[in-house]
């Protein structure tokens, strides 16, 4: 992410639109409408993100997306609304449990496609597969949580997240990608 950068005040809006955006969502259905001549030119940049709810340090929702044809501040608008409400793992986020939700954002560089592990870095990169209609990732951060190897790191998204088996990645029609996160969050 040497190219692109963001200021504390700007992650500091961003989580602070993620907060007001689900809250509203969850409890009147609606989306804030915001300001974008109040928007910081990097905020206005088009970026892929995921939005993650963290609850008592536990997972609680997750969602993002690759493509970068929004501005930065929408995307994190419509992802945090995806991850209260979208993710089928869990049941929707209620207005109570606010309180308890810790907000993290992951803003996105493009895929870059490899051709074998040793070009993805742990807690660098983030890997994506796609193999025909499936496709799944995991976040850079994932590794260290894990603590995982890189054949665990790729095995695992194989496995969980696209139901292709643990070694389904290996497959000649299956492709790897890396990509770099900025993350940040409420902690």
């Amino acid at each position: 992410m040497a190219d692109f950068s963001l200021a504390a005040d700007e992650k500091s809006l961003l989580l602070g639109i993620a907060r007001s955006t689900i809250e509203s969502y969850v409890q009147k259905r609606t989306i804030p409408t915001l300001n974008q001549n109040s928007m910081s030119e990097a905020l206005k940049t088009g970026c892929g993100a995921f939005v993650t709810l963290k609850k008592q340090g536990q997972l609680r929702g997750c969602i993002g997306r690759f493509d970068s044809s929004e501005p930065l501040y929408r995307v994190v608008q419509s992802m945090a609304v995806a991850a209260a409400t979208q993710d089928y793992r869990f049941a929707p986020v209620q207005l109570a449990e606010m309180r308890t939700i810790e907000v993290e954002i992951s803003v996105l560089t493009p895929l870059q496609r490899i051709q074998n592990l040793d070009e993805l870095v742990l807690g660098r990169h983030g890997i994506y597969i796609k193999k025909k209609m499936n496709s799944g990732t995991f976040l850079p951060q994932v590794a260290t949580e894990t603590g995982w190897t890189k054949e665990e790191f790729v095995g695992h998204c194989a496995e969980e997240k696209m139901g292709i088996g643990y070694t389904g990645w290996k497959d000649a029609d299956a492709e790897l990608f890396t990509y770099e996160a900025l993350v940040f969050s409420e902690r």
